[in-house]
């Protein structure tokens, strides 16, 4: 197992990056949806590309936020898990959508967006969609560069 990341700081290296990134998580905190589910959709993410980066930084951050560990392991299996609320059900499925192809027809159907629309008004709704695009936005740089899974990006980006 590699001790470093791969890519050096993406900041140092890219500075428009900086504030692309602070301005996804400034999309992503505008209140609209619950951080906890924001979280939770980030986590299944970071479970689905299979990337331990993001999964343990993700499940560190929804610890950090007070969630509990059944909600948090729970995420993995989330359509047989009794934790989640509707809502937080149809995040996961929209995230799971976006990221699993589908070989019978688009991604998200109608059914899909009509079940996220019951829960979710129009901004919360492209607030969601934006969190979804943040992690992957991320995902690259997770997979490719290798960040050091529990270790803090100040912590570990070589200079």
């Amino acid at each position: 197992m590699t001790t470093q990341p791969r890519l050096s700081n993406p900041v140092k290296l890219v500075p428009e990056f900086g504030p692309v990134a602070g301005a996804l998580f400034k999309a992503t905190g505008n209140g609209s949806v619950p951080q906890s589910t924001i979280s939770l959709v980030q986590l299944r993410a970071g479970q689905l590309v299979g990337n331990t980066y993001l999964t343990v930084m993700h499940s560190g951050n929804l610890r950090k936020a007070g969630e509990s560990e059944e909600r948090i392991t729970g995420v993995a299996t989330w359509t047989d898990a009794p934790y989640f609320s509707d809502a937080e059900r149809v995040a996961l499925a929209l995230v799971e959508a976006v990221l699993t192809p589908n070989p019978h027809g688009e991604r998200v159907s109608d059914d899909l967006y009509a079940e996220a629309a019951k829960h979710y008004d129009e901004t919360a709704l492209t607030t969601l969609t934006i969190a979804i695009g943040q992690v992957c936005f991320f995902i690259p740089l997770a997979v490719i560069g290798r960040p050091l899974p529990g270790v803090s990006p100040a912590q570990q980006w070589r200079d």
